[in-house]
């Protein structure tokens, strides 16, 4: 063999080996049982203690992200979507989309602050922005989103949206950003004026659900219904790149300290992007979770991810006044996945 086929070959081998490792790059560590049979949707992580805050029926669940230990409950949460964690006040706010209201509570004792009235149908997706100091609701049923003094719970404002709001995130600095999942766009919010800056095609993404960004390069990472993860700049609106994802996803989480994008498929498997550069991506690995695994959050200070999901029956046929039914939840079997990298 000449020495160019067996660089060649060596070459070979060498990819895929690194292919191989980045594939058992990360696994299931933990499923920590939780009790209850509601279904769930968001979740948050409070880095500063590692407690995971999990939408759970119509409770919110708090457990230690450590052991899965289940710390407390607060109940009646009607219809719970999201929790936002606004570690300077110490508080926690929770929107139920079943009263279109959102829910204050103490970060230390979990006591119930205060309930505060959105000017919206269906609260779901919820923020703290920092550099306001204010909570932000998204009303996935009108089209708008509501502003909460952190400080005060009063409500500040309402923002009009061109299209149903997802999911949102905010860079710290001064905007805010939301998926429009009818539209197949992102409205860049202004976070001093609360006014809508630009809107902009998320093309050829379809159905955004999650959104993530990555502060220091400026790249939204938005998930979308077409099995698509588009990476736009934050500042200009331009569609960088897209990379392949599962089916079913509906949300995102963004690592700063591994530069690594997740999507959690509720197919159940969890794609993983590395970001090599601003404008350079790949998926590092499609790593095995569980069916219905599709939302995620992520403990920035020990890089774990949790998914929260359960068992279902088999799916019933459908019927003229169900056309698309769906299965019945197994009781018992809800769980929080504990993901994190392996050897």
């Amino acid at each position: 063999m000449n020495i160019g086929r067996l660089s060649s070959l060596l070459a070979t081998l060498f990819v895929g080996l690194v292919a191989c490792q980045a594939q058992d790059g990360y696994g299931v560590v933990n499923k920590f049982p939780v009790p209850g049979d509601g279904h769930w949707d968001l979740l948050a992580v409070d880095d500063a203690t590692g407690r995971v805050f999990l939408s759970h029926g119509m409770e919110t669940d708090v457990v230690d992200g450590s052991t899965g230990k289940l710390l407390a409950t607060i109940p009646d949460t009607k219809g719970v979507h999201g929790i936002a964690i606004a570690s300077e006040e110490q508080k926690g706010f929770i929107s139920c989309g079943k009263d279109s209201s959102v829910i204050v509570f103490d970060l230390a004792s979990y006591k119930v602050l205060a309930h505060v009235k959105v000017n919206g149908a269906s609260p779901d997706a919820i923020i703290h922005d920092p550099f306001s100091h204010d909570v932000v609701v998204f009303n996935g049923h009108s089209s708008n989103a509501t502003v909460i003094d952190a400080g005060t719970n009063a409500v500040v404002t309402d923002i009009a949206l061109p299209g149903k709001p997802e999911l949102a995130v905010s860079d710290g600095q001064g905007h805010v950003y939301v998926n429009l999942e009818d539209k197949s766009m992102v409205c860049a919010i202004n976070a001093s004026s609360w006014k809508v800056e630009h809107t902009w095609s998320l093309a050829p993404g379809e159905g955004p659900s999650g959104l993530a960004l990555d502060n220091a390069t400026h790249r939204l990472f938005a998930n979308c219904d077409n099995k698509l993860m588009v990476v736009m700049d934050a500042q200009s609106g331009e569609v960088v790149t897209t990379l392949p994802i599962g089916d079913h996803v509906d949300g995102a989480a963004f690592d700063p300290g591994t530069k690594r994008a997740f999507a959690p498929n509720g197919e159940g498997t969890l794609t993983v992007v590395q970001e090599d550069g601003a404008d350079r991506f790949h998926v590092l690995a499609t790593v095995p979770t569980q069916p219905g695994a599709r939302t995620i959050a992520i403990d920035l200070r020990t890089h774990h991810l949790f998914l929260p999901t359960a068992e279902f029956g088999p799916k019933p046929e459908p019927t003229r006044e169900m056309p698309r039914p769906r299965p019945a939840l197994i009781p018992g079997s809800f769980v929080l996945l504990d993901v994190a990298a392996v050897p």
